[in-house]
């Protein structure tokens, strides 16, 4: 059994890691083919990674020109502590008010750990763009599964 197979999360341990309130990293390309890496809230639903973004961000404009995008969800402060998802994938902007207030309010309540709407949250839906990242490949890793061994 190799190191990498070890320390790889199974589809349930993925699914329960992207649950947790964490933070993203998502890297899209600027208009010159380099990295643009901006921390972002998230929502998993339906086997997609969910944001909100205003819709004039460099980010947008960078997705609306090449849609290739990469997230990295991670969590520890040490090595043997290190637990991540990688996802490579494509990503849709989507216009749709109702779709962007959905999304914000059930990433605010998932920060928060409750089950309701913040109201505040909804206010700037009109200037926002939801994101929906489909994962075309998954890497992810719990360094904790070496047992101190690395």
């Amino acid at each position: 059994m190799t190191r990498r197979s070890q320390i790889q999360l199974t589809p349930d341990e993925q699914a329960a890691f992207l649950r947790e309130p964490h933070k993203a990293a998502l890297a899209t390309l600027d208009k010159d083919g380099f990295p643009h890496l901006v921390a972002m809230s998230f929502l998993a639903r339906d086997g997609a990674i969910y944001m909100t973004s205003y819709g004039k961000a460099q980010k947008v404009l960078n997705i609306r020109r090449d849609p290739r995008v990469c997230v990295m969800i991670e969590t520890g402060s040490r090595y043997s502590e290190f637990r991540a998802v990688m996802i490579r994938g494509h990503c849709e902007v989507i216009e749709d008010q109702a779709l962007v207030e959905s999304i914000l309010g059930d990433i605010a309540a998932k920060q928060a750990g409750r089950t309701a709407t913040p109201t505040a949250a909804a206010s700037s839906a009109a200037k926002r763009v939801a994101l929906r990242i489909v994962p075309e490949k998954i890497a992810s890793w719990d360094h904790a599964k070496l047992g101190g061994r690395y």
